[in-house]
């Protein structure tokens, strides 16, 4: 039978790996699904056109979402209710607190407004150049987060806790007058104000941090990428964005993207091999 194998330096012929480039679709006996499920070297040119449309096409349908702010407020009232009756509604003291420090506050929003992007578009590309086998299932697995949060604003519109009735919390960028969100101030009409269940911040900044943690060396490094989502959690709270529940809708969506990319390729990202093997024929 001639299949595919690998060569090895010294010539002899090697047990095939489990990742190939391009070459993969010319080896025979592959079906047509082994090709669609081998990871490939990723294309710069490729990655860049996915992303960009993948993005724009995901803002294009949140904020396309007919924006129900009566049952927006009686959601976000709801949930508030809930967290009181497990004595767990500490997201105004939080707000409150750090909106006492003015330098910490102002810091706050733009965080907010900005590391959700810069360091989820700096894991991509670190992916991209030093684990180029486990790029494509781990970019599947935040793309499918992403891709079925949509069902979370199209299916439960909620206002953030900072635009709720009576609920005496504190639009931190409003009041100080800070560039820090899309949602506030005189960017709201660019944004779904009421999408704010799941929180893509939390779903982004841990996947990021379980990128991180699980496949950099440096110690410090790890720590950094576990304490990535957890500063992120903060964040949210203390700007009034979000309700801590809406971090457990942004765990849940990427529980979703992890379960469908290790169905895809039979193996959590992180155990498939970082290269990718060079294919020829026999």
């Amino acid at each position: 039978m001639g299949g595919a194998t690998i060569r090895t330096t010294a010539g002899r012929k090697a047990t095939p790996a489990p990742i190939a480039d391009t070459d993969a679709e010319r080896a025979p006996g592959l079906t047509l699904m082994d090709r669609l499920r081998t990871p490939r070297r990723p294309r710069l040119w490729f990655e860049i056109v996915l992303i960009a449309v993948s993005y724009w096409t995901y803002s294009l349908i949140r904020n396309a979402v007919p924006e129900q702010r009566p049952e927006a407020l009686r959601n976000a009232s709801w949930i508030w209710e809930w967290e009181h009756r497990f004595g767990m509604a500490f997201e105004r003291g939080v707000n409150h607190a750090f909106d006492s420090v003015s330098w910490l506050i102002v810091g706050m929003n733009y965080y907010y407004a900005t590391l959700h992007f810069i360091v989820t578009l700096s894991v991509l590309v670190w992916l991209y150049h030093w684990h180029p086998g486990r790029y494509a299932a781990t970019r599947l697995a935040l793309f499918a987060t992403t891709g079925v949060a949509l069902l979370g604003y199209y299916f439960f519109p909620l206002a953030p806790p900072r635009l709720m009735s009576g609920g005496h919390f504190i639009d931190t960028v409003v009041v100080h007058n800070t560039w820090g969100s899309m949602a506030s101030g005189n960017l709201a009409d660019m944004s779904n104000q009421y999408a704010a269940m799941p929180s893509m911040h939390i779903g982004w900044s841990l996947w990021c941090g379980l990128t991180i943690a699980t496949l950099a060396r440096p110690v410090w490094v790890k720590a950094l990428g576990l304490l990535y989502p957890s500063a992120t959690l903060l964040v949210i709270v203390a700007t009034a964005n979000h309700f801590w529940m809406d971090a457990v809708g942004g765990v849940v969506c990427l529980s979703f993207g992890f379960v469908l990319s290790c169905a895809w390729y039979g193996s959590l990202p992180y155990r498939l091999p970082k290269q990718v093997a060079v294919i020829c024929t026999a």
